[in-house]
């Protein structure tokens, strides 16, 4: 079997793939519309829910949802990059949401899992969004929007300032006040 001299691809989401193999238009599936993971679109509704929460009842004006950014590489090799679920301006203070959706909060609270990896993460492509758009001297913050849906609706959760990307900075670039 020969291989495809130019694989590009045209599309994807929703389970497909659509691929042009050697100019053939070619349609892969990932995975079937059954198969496709409950954790996913319980996801998705967190995302709904959660941006419906912070424009009616905090006045949040939405600029980008999953703005996912490459980071580079790994230390073998592989393709780094990272998400953020919502941005947008809380009055001037630009925000950068994380939202963690989960079926219940027994066994630990949703916000436990913006773990130091995943803060620095959130950190980092939120550094490269303010690169891009050229944002570098507005205010700005991490806040996490927690959700825990149910039949009746859900309860929704704004932890403003949830945490600070000091922590991350070089010491050496920045003078601390003594």
């Amino acid at each position: 079997m020969q291989r495809p001299r130019s694989v590009r691809p045209l599309c994807q989401g929703g389970g497909l793939n659509v691929l042009m193999i050697n100019g053939i238009r070619t349609v892969l599936r990932r995975r079937s519309d059954k198969a496709r993971a409950a954790h996913l679109e319980l996801g998705e509704l967190g995302e709904r829910m959660a941006l419906d929460y912070l424009i009616d009842y905090e006045g949040y004006q939405i600029v980008c949802t999953n703005f996912r950014v490459p980071l580079g590489r790994g230390l073998r090799g592989q393709k780094l990059s990272a998400e953020i679920d919502v941005i947008a301006y809380d009055g001037r203070t630009l925000t950068f949401v994380e939202v963690k959706t989960r079926t219940s909060d027994n066994l630990a609270a949703p916000e436990r899992a913006v773990d130091l990896r995943k803060q620095r993460q959130i950190a980092r492509a939120a550094r490269r969004y303010r690169q891009l758009m050229k944002v570098y001297e507005e205010p700005y913050r991490y806040d996490v929007v927690t959700v825990l849906p149910h039949a009746g609706g859900g309860e929704v959760e704004l932890l403003r300032g949830y945490f600070d990307d000091r922590v991350f900075q070089r010491s050496r670039y920045f003078m601390v006040d003594a």
